[in-house]
């Protein structure tokens, strides 16, 4: 089972890059440490958010995905 989110964010029905835009636009707000929680629907999430963790050091710490939705944990960086 995932960790708990500080934030939860509903990207359902957004596209490419608007998910990403809007996540990365939230954590803006966070402190370091905190975790968001993403609910997607558009499956370029699945390479999308992995890459942005990578590139601007945030931790992808739970990933889930079902017929439906796609769900990320992700911790901010310092």
């Amino acid at each position: 089972m995932c960790k708990r989110a500080d934030v939860v964010v509903d990207a359902k029905g957004l596209r490419c890059p608007e998910p990403l835009m809007l996540i990365r636009n939230k954590m803006l707000d966070m402190s370091a440490g905190q975790v968001i929680k993403v609910v997607a629907t558009d499956p370029s999430t699945s390479w999308d958010f992995p890459n942005f963790c990578r590139f601007l050091n945030h931790e992808l710490i739970c990933q889930e995905q079902d017929e439906q939705e796609y769900r990320y944990w992700i911790r901010k960086g310092g």
